[in-house]
């Protein structure tokens, strides 16, 4: 990412928008210290291209996502890295019905770039504004899916925001509901996001929890794309928990469509819970793109991944970290449950994830030597456990992920594939 990529990005992405009639776009952005660059530099672009922007300053993504929607917007953009480090950075969009654009349009502009940059005449230049309300507008918003006769009273809850883009929001999000609050990751200096704190750095919201004498905890990551929540034990509840409760619940109340789409990642356990109440489960390649392409395909609502990138289209578009959130806290309500209560049902078994950094274009994936040491794993593990291999989608990285029911054995498994995967890079 450059001040020039992202220049030239705004620009492309305006003609091509505005091919369709677009004129008004959202632009929002976490809070590493390269989005005051990266949004300067695609509101010029946006401009050029003869389309308006309305900022919003820090938000998460699926705020900008539900603005995008509700002011009318052609499209949104989201300046963030997600879950990545602060010297990461990246540039997403969602169409006006606040889903990720389609295919066909984002090939569009990526042929547009090719071409040089050409400003509009002045006269057509895009004009500039804030949405000053944008932080309270997203808080009701997310307000609004908890039920109208409960409330938060009683609870203790610890939120960590990663030091990233919901640190003004999810605290008052849980207050306003009625909960005591405990923030944590709540002061971005530019450089802290995502850093010891977050749904990706679980340690410190786990001992807060227990030192504070908490209910619970709920954990986002940089951008609030992502939930992972902690019971008053101090023990992880993952994304694949945090399906089988939603799934439950829908269930429960007669309004679940289907089944649950999972990935390749999610865990045996949560595939045999929902087997166990006669929900229909299946498995999408990594990343939230294809699980909601197969929750479209199969006319379902529920899907998400381990990672906790939680989907539910009954209540949103995208991946959102606190409304996900809201509904545990909604089914922990109806049942007068813990958290704990809510996943004594699902048993997950033990699963390794090796994470192996590799540059290049050599793929170690491909090596007969690795290949020779996933076969002998499974044959080992047989039907009781899995072995996958993937690079990552976001990170140099090979990631190594095997799954059994004895931990020592998984671990031993993981990191014996993992070192022939690190003798070729």
């Amino acid at each position: 990412m450059t001040p020039e990529l992202a220049l030239k990005l705004g620009w492309a992405a305006g003609r091509v928008l505005s091919r369709s009639g677009t004129n008004k776009v959202i632009i929002g952005k976490d809070t590493r210290i390269s989005g005051y660059l990266f949004e300067s530099a695609m509101e010029a672009g946006l401009s050029a291209a003869g389309l308006n922007v309305m900022l919003v300053g820090p938000m998460p993504t699926p705020a900008v996502a539900y603005l995008t929607r509700t002011f009318r917007a052609e499209a949104g953009v989201v300046i963030s890295a997600s879950h990545n480090p602060y010297y990461d950075n990246g540039i997403k969009f969602f169409s006006t019905d606040g889903s990720k654009l389609a295919d066909e349009i984002e090939l569009e502009i990526e042929r547009e770039l090719e071409k040089p940059l050409v400003c509009v005449e002045s006269h057509l230049l895009g004009k500039v504004s804030r949405i000053d309300d944008a932080p309270g507008r997203y808080i009701e918003y997310c307000k609004g899916h908890f039920p109208a006769d409960q409330t938060l009273h009683g609870l203790k809850i610890v939120v960590d925001c990663a030091h990233g883009a919901t640190y003004h929001i999810a605290p008052n999000v849980f207050r306003e509901l009625g909960a005591e609050v405990i923030a944590i990751g709540v002061k971005p200096d530019g450089l802290n996001i995502n850093h010891e704190v977050g749904a990706t750095s679980m340690a410190k919201i786990c001992e807060t929890v227990v030192s504070a004498g908490a209910d619970l905890g709920i954990a986002l990551d940089g951008d609030g794309d992502r939930i992972m929540m902690v019971d008053r034990h101090g023990r992880v509840v993952d994304g694949d928990e945090i399906l089988y409760i939603l799934a439950c619940d829908a269930k429960s109340r007669g309004v679940l469509h289907g089944g649950v789409v999972g990935t390749l990642m999610s865990n045996l356990g949560l595939e045999l819970a929902l087997a166990e109440l006669d929900i229909p489960f299946l498995r999408s390649k990594v990343g939230d793109r294809y699980v909601m392409e197969l929750l479209k395909e199969n006319d379902w609502r529920i899907g998400g991944e381990n990672s906790g990138h939680i989907l539910n289209l009954d209540h949103g578009t995208t991946g959102d970290g606190i409304v996900a959130g809201i509904l545990v806290l909604a089914a922990m309500r109806r049942r007068n449950a813990s958290l704990e209560d809510l996943t004594e049902n699902i048993k997950m078994l033990p699963q390794v994830l090796v994470n192996v950094r590799f540059e290049g274009e050599h793929n170690p994936l491909e090596s007969k030597e690795v290949l020779d040491a996933k076969l002998e794993v499974e044959t080992k593990l047989g039907a009781r456990g899995r072995v996958l291999l993937r690079k990552s989608g976001t990170e140099p990285l090979i990631r190594v992920m095997v799954e059994g029911d004895i931990e020592a054995d998984v671990l031993m498994h993981a990191n014996y594939i993992a070192d022939k995967v690190r003798n070729l890079v």
